[in-house]
């Protein structure tokens, strides 16, 4: 690309062509400079303009203003182009749970103008090999925590040849490395669309895709999203449970903070408990998680403290009513709704707290345009069910991808759900329309547990579909036909868990293992998930309808 600093140009080589792009709607509004890094934008310009001693992460035992921040991501910066030898547009995966060492890793990256790519922590060696492989990385920065399964990948890539590793904020390798750098670093001469991130997300076949991000990107989410629907200002103190490996947890934790000058405070553990806990110990005021958290913090609501809240964000899977009904009823805020894709980097339709409609998911931010289509792609009549189609100042790249055609279609994101459209311009959620399960904000794709499965020498054959379930919205069941040889029972079905917990995330295993004499299959063979889907459906009508 003319005029870009990247000297590895691998992104900008797979980027889709210029004719699978979508449409780039209201950008202009916007008003970004040709030249832009976003981590400038996101912590120096706070420091420049005399804001350097706020608050800007906070975690246990810990507390960085925007001066010590920037100065840390300075020092990285430096040993990034310096001793590792990272240069603009090289990809650089991040492994850790969200901490403060976590987040100065991810914006000296960019800073530096590479390319970041961050995982889950719970991804196992065989999901980060699919990802180094794909995005052809060369370096990664691990927590010395989750070293085992990154040494594992290490071991069979081809393409990555340094795992630099730390502890805490300033141990391990990365502290010796950091000892003596300076705390002065300028910026790589980055454009506004130059990619400065790699978000991974499942596919419905388990082989994951790389969606690229550019530097505007990262600020387009802020001043759409964050600044018209949340409107944080700058006394607000941001925490949640998303991994910053998800783009709701980046977005919520990291980059909607930052733009205004705010706060944000990071938990390595964050189970509905703990966040509970630490919403009254650093009396935050702005909370992003799934559903399946606050209803479980519900559940022992009396034991928190959470009058410093003011804003509760909920996305990743549906908002069930009886949910929103509930927080209301708990804690008198409103549940703020919404749905995004790693492909659009966070949440394009949601409502400010004075628009909500409880049971719909909103209108389109500000920016952003949404329509409801039949299978041709025509807009269908308000209130018919049909697949949401989406454009505003981001859309779809996947990293050299056939997929990108199924995702974009005349310019229009196709998310993969199944909405309606009321005469007042809701969008109401119906259902995903693929294979991806969602389970307590996690996608998850079954046809990836199925193989796991597979593997395993009880198993002849697997069908893996989500089921209803009252507390994570939907769970993984498996229906499991067994090889000759092997009965079924409780104990083979908990081996089979254990399998998957050991191939796949843990967050992936069936959490309900059916054992049956015969998938539902096509003529042709093909296993028929809709039919499994049904089924899981029918098993809990009739464990309801049960005196």
């Amino acid at each position: 690309m003319p005029g870009t600093c990247h000297t590895d140009t691998f992104v900008l080589d797979n980027l889709p062509a210029a004719n699978a792009m979508p449409d780039f709607v209201n950008l202009e509004e916007l008003g970004y400079p040709e030249m832009l890094n976003a981590a400038v934008e996101l912590v120096d310009r706070h420091v420049a303009e005399g804001r350097g001693d706020r608050p800007a992460l906070i975690a246990p035992g810990l507390r960085w203003t925007y001066g010590e921040l920037s100065a840390t991501i300075d020092r990285m910066a430096n040993v990034l182009t310096g001793q590792l030898g990272m240069v603009p547009g090289n990809r650089v995966l991040l492994r850790s749970a969200n901490n403060p060492t976590k987040v100065a890793l991810y914006l000296a990256i960019i800073k530096a103008g590479g390319i970041v790519v961050a995982t889950m922590p719970l991804l196992r060696a065989r999901e980060l090999t699919q990802i180094i492989d794909k995005a052809e990385i060369g370096l990664a920065l691990c927590d010395a925590s989750l070293a085992e399964e990154m040494s594992k990948a290490a071991g069979t890539s081809k393409t990555l040849h340094r795992v630099v590793t730390w502890s805490g904020t300033a141990g391990g390798e990365l502290g010796e490395l950091l000892d003596g750098a300076s705390d002065e670093f300028t910026a790589a001469p980055t454009r506004a669309d130059d990619p400065c991130l790699l978000g991974f997300t499942s596919g419905t076949t388990g082989t994951p895709k790389a969606t690229i991000h550019y530097q505007r990107d990262l600020l387009v989410i802020c001043d759409c999203y964050a600044a018209k629907v949340l409107k944080a200002t700058e006394s607000d103190v941001f925490i949640g449970s998303p991994p910053l490996a998800f783009t709701f947890g980046l977005g919520g934790l990291v980059l909607f903070p930052f733009r205004v000058g705010a706060s944000a405070v990071l938990l390595e553990r964050a189970s509905p408990p703990d966040l509970a806990k630490a919403i009254g110990q650093y009396r935050a005021t702005i909370c992003f998680t799934a559903p399946t958290a606050y209803r479980a913090i519900l559940g022992k609501i009396d034991e928190y403290d959470l009058s410093s809240l003011r804003k509760c964000v909920s996305a990743g899977e549906t908002l069930p009513k009886p949910t929103y009904d509930a927080w209301l009823e708990a804690t008198g805020i409103r549940l703020m709704d919404g749905i995004g894709a790693t492909e659009m980097l966070h949440i394009f339709i949601a409502a400010g707290e004075d628009e909500i409609r409880p049971g719909a998911t909103g209108k389109p931010v500000p920016g952003y345009e949404a329509k409801v289509i039949d299978t041709w792609g025509n807009e269908v009549p308000r209130g018919t069910p049909g697949r949401l189609a989406v454009r505003g100042p981001i859309g779809c790249r996947y990293l050299a991808d056939e997929r990108q055609s199924v995702y974009v279609e005349n310019g229009w994101n196709v998310t993969g759900d199944t909405y309606i459209e009321d005469e007042d311009g809701y969008f109401w959620f119906q259902a995903r329309n693929d294979d991806m399960i969602v389970s307590s904000g996690y996608n998850i794709a079954g046809p990836e547990v199925e193989a796991a499965l597979l593997a395993h020498p009880a198993v002849a054959e697997a069908g893996v579909v989500g089921a209803p379930d009252p507390d994570r919205g939907r769970i993984v069941r498996a229906y499991v036909v067994l090889a000759e040889g092997h009965e079924p029972d409780a104990p083979l079905a908990k081996d089979l868990q254990e399998h998957v917990k050991r191939e796949l995330a843990p967050y992936k295993y069936p959490r309900s293992v059916i054992f049956v004499d015969a998938l539902p299959k096509t003529e042709t063979g093909k296993l028929q998930r809709f039919a499994l889907r049904r089924q899981a459906e029918n098993e809990m009508q009739d464990q309801g309808d049960r005196p």
